[in-house]
């Protein structure tokens, strides 16, 4: 059966008597045939030509059909070729060397026809299952990790939809928990963190105030100042938030455990519930404080109006009295100053 025209051969031989002669042979085959005469005009070749099969002449001037082997066999791209050596060495010695460097078959000089079209026929063969094999296997590899991400995505969106559901209670609203996102994965990426754990932080962090779901509506929207019980009430949510994620086997719900519980502790250690400090905050929670802060002040709130971009940045970066400076990790508030305008543009970009 004729091949295909699609079937690539490169034939190598530094004489041009033999190129001719595999030539003529084989172009009755239907092959798209190519030709070198010598080791690095062929290496260039198979780099322009991309090859299914290399007939290689051992005996060449300069680099060697050895040579020539080894080298494709390094190569990433040309390491899966068939290689037949041509050569009129028939002594033991050759063929095991031809082998170690990765030669497929051996071709005796002078070449009898038949043997040619039928060892070339059948590693062509070859070559073509391993290339189906390779691109299918290629294919379901697309296949799958297509269906891993619309499960992600249809996860994502699970806890996006139940987050909502627990902010409903609150004046909060779903540009508000976009906006968190947003906030949360820049100051992840300026801050250096890999690729997965920018996206943990992406969709973990609008779980933050889950907790909030279980604190009393008359607390939760009061319209005035809350007193002190109210208040000690209202900060026991970062432990219910912790409290209802805790025990959750993915990754997503790991982070988002950690950030619902250390959202509100402080740098200065003067934050809830534990009151710890600097280090001791996960870094997702050290974010979350920051960048909650930055929304709240530029959104209404029953007790008090919006503020501006200018201001809101002066609250965080000299304090009211109420926000300081020392609330926040240092190298964050730095990273958050920097990129300011960022946040000013994802907040204009994100409203209700």
């Amino acid at each position: 059966m004729a091949a295909t025209t699609e079937q690539r051969v490169l034939i190598v031989d530094d004489e041009e008597r033999n190129i001719r002669l595999l030539t003529l042979i084989l172009a009755d085959q239907g092959y798209a045939l190519e030709s070198a005469k010598e080791g690095q005009e062929a290496l260039d070749k198979v780099a322009e030509f991309r090859p299914d099969l290399v007939l290689l002449d051992i005996m060449m001037p300069g680099m060697d059909g050895f040579e020539v082997c080894r080298r494709l066999r390094l190569d990433h791209r040309a390491g899966e070729v068939p290689v037949i050596m041509v050569t009129a060495l028939e002594d033991q010695e050759s063929r095991v060397r031809g082998l170690e460097v990765g030669a497929n078959d051996f071709l005796t000089k002078p070449v009898d026809r038949t043997e040619l079209t039928v060892r070339v026929r059948n590693l062509l063969e070859v070559k073509a299952f391993h290339d189906f094999l390779a691109n299918h296997n290629e294919i379901l590899a697309e296949q799958v990790a297509a269906k891993t991400q619309a499960l992600r995505e249809a996860y994502v969106d699970t806890v996006y939809r139940l987050t909502l559901a627990a902010e409903y209670k609150d004046q909060d609203t779903a540009a508000h928990i976009r906006r968190i996102s947003l906030y949360s994965r820049l100051m992840a990426e300026r801050l250096g963190l890999d690729y997965e754990q920018v996206e943990l932080i992406f969709y973990a962090s609008p779980m933050h105030d889950i907790g909030k779901i279980g604190i009393p509506d008359r607390i939760l929207l009061k319209p005035g100042p809350l007193d002190a019980d109210e208040i000690a009430i209202m900060k026991t949510h970062p432990e219910i938030g912790s409290g209802i994620l805790r025990g959750g086997t993915s990754p997503v719900l790991v982070t988002a455990e950690r950030i619902a519980l250390h959202h509100h502790e402080r740098w200065d250690g003067g934050g809830y519930p534990a009151g710890i400090s600097g280090e001791a905050i996960s870094i997702e929670g050290r974010i979350l404080n920051l960048v909650d802060q930055y929304d709240a002040l530029r959104s209404l709130r029953c007790y008090k109006p919006p503020f501006d971009h200018a201001k809101t940045m002066r609250i965080l970066t000299e304090g009211d009295g109420r926000t300081e400076p020392g609330h926040f990790d240092p190298e964050l508030l730095e990273l958050f100053i920097d990129q300011q305008h960022a946040f000013e543009r994802i907040f204009e970009e994100n409203l209700d």
